[in-house]
């Protein structure tokens, strides 16, 4: 297909760089070696266009590019190079050259390498794919794990026994069926359960959402939520542990109650009344806990997802590194495992999972809005870590956490549709306007890490500076 001058514009229109377009002004010259690893990264995420002659900050416009003037011997090098076929326009745009390098998609189950790298997009960098991202497409095509056999050839009894089927049809808000074989049917057209000549066999995702007791089923038994308070601030004094056996779906309300019910409480002043208030808001709680059930690696065996209760913070994780890198999840979503999100989407009396990418936006704003601490997003090889602290004077915050809360606020201002500025960012940290130099100070560091960038929109006045995320 030939990319015309309009097609250009729509693109311009974007709001942001999506997972299939990439932008570069390369107004003299690209990189041929850049220029492979991009096919490369932007083929393994399903393919796209790779744009030169547009500027990298918004708002986008033309600004015209004088690389690859030879655009077949090009095309022919990248062959040479990546040994998958990448397609090049020429487009002549009104305001200038435009080159637009049309990418195919990796084939399924397979991803590209380049010099024995396998090559992603993080940001504005080019990164090695992670092991959990590989095992994921390398998967791909192979059977769902959430849709294999848990438990089978079960009787009508025995589905009935082990699954809370009561707690389906409440969530669902649906009508409770007259007779078991009607409760049967309504499982049996969500493929949640197969039947087979009045035989019965229990998916491994109906398991999961719907168990009575997570001990009833062998191999996904060890998917059950664990919960586990300290009595102290390190991990050598535990009060207590414990295994939550019912089912997410089933037993998620209940989770959630008795975790609120397991934080500590602090004692603090407003409007002049002193006041007990939980170390967490609940909806923060609610959030983070329904992201951690679903967007686990199931494929990790021996591993679920755990909630980990400290006197100054809550630490909950789950098997697997995150598809979206730890550094956009403000901004980005995708979903792991996306029956999984759908039902519990669906479930809309607890109201467990919107699906929209919206959560994590609002638990940075209940933490701006109580003044606490930055959340703090981790990923090692195995696991994906959100901590969310309780109550700290901002004279008690160190330098990475006001950093990363200079980030954070940053960010959460754009995807509002706002901007950052030295005025928001010392409300978000309670300061006076006395403390303004303190609040830039931040903003430089921050800037200095190179995690926000100024808006050039506005000129170089600072007093009316405002700042972007430096990926917007």
């Amino acid at each position: 297909m030939t990319i015309t001058a309009d097609q250009i514009d729509s693109w311009l229109r974007q709001p942001t760089e999506t997972q299939h377009l990439e932008f570069k002004e390369a107004k003299t010259n690209f990189s041929f070696d850049k220029l492979c690893e991009y096919c490369v990264a932007i083929a393994n995420e399903g393919g796209g266009h790779l744009i030169l002659g547009v500027s990298d900050a918004l708002p986008r416009k033309v600004v015209g590019s004088r690389a690859f003037q030879n655009l077949i011997q090009t095309v022919s090098d990248i062959f040479q190079a990546v040994h998958f076929r990448v397609d090049a326009d020429d487009v002549e745009h009104p305001v200038g050259r435009v080159v637009v390098f049309s990418i195919p998609s990796r084939p399924k189950g397979t991803a590209y390498t380049l010099k024995g790298c396998y090559l992603m997009r993080s940001g504005s960098s080019l990164v090695s794919m992670s092991e959990d991202r590989l095992r994921l497409i390398f998967s791909e095509g192979t059977p769902d794990w959430l849709e294999e056999a848990s438990i089978r050839d079960l009787d009508a009894q025995g589905v009935v026994e082990r699954l809370d089927v009561q707690a389906y049809f409440d969530l669902m808000k649906q009508p409770y069926p007259p007779d078991r074989t009607g409760v049967l049917a309504r499982l049996t057209e969500r493929r949640l359960i197969v039947e087979d000549n009045g035989r019965y066999t229990i998916t491994r995702l109906c398991g999961l959402l719907l168990a009575k007791r997570f001990e009833d089923f062998p191999d996904i038994s060890r998917k059950a939520p664990r919960l586990v308070v300290y009595t102290g601030p390190s991990k050598l004094d535990p009060q207590s542990d414990q295994i939550v056996q019912a089912g997410y779906a089933a037993g998620f309300q209940a989770l959630i109650s008795l975790v609120m019910g397991l934080l500590p409480q602090n004692e603090v002043i407003r409007d002049a009344l002193r006041r007990s208030i939980k170390l967490v808001r609940e909806n923060t709680i609610r959030e983070l806990i329904a992201n951690c059930l679903i967007h686990q690696d199931f494929r990790i065996s021996g591993a679920g997802p755990t909630i980990e209760i400290f006197p100054d913070r809550v630490v909950i994780s789950n098997p697997g590194q995150p598809i979206v890198n730890v550094d956009r999840f403000i901004d980005g979503y995708q979903s792991r495992n996306e029956r999984l999100a759908d039902f519990m989407r669906n479930m809309r009396n607890m109201r467990i999972c919107e699906e929209r990418g919206s959560g994590i936006d609002r638990v940075i704003l209940e933490c701006e809005d109580d003044q606490l601490p930055p959340p703090r997003f981790e990923n090692d090889a195995q696991r994906t870590m959100i901590t969310v602290y309780g109550p700290q004077p901002f004279s008690e915050m160190d330098r990475v956490d006001r950093i990363r809360a200079c980030y954070q606020h940053c960010s959460l201002k754009y995807v509002l549709n706002q901007r950052m500025t030295n005025q928001t960012l010392r409300a978000r940290f309670g300061l006076s306007e006395s403390k303004s130099a303190i609040a830039s100070q931040i903003i430089n560091l921050t800037v200095e890490a190179g995690l926000i960038k100024p808006d050039d929109n506005v000129g170089s006045s600072r007093k009316y500076a405002r700042y972007l995320p430096v990926w917007a």
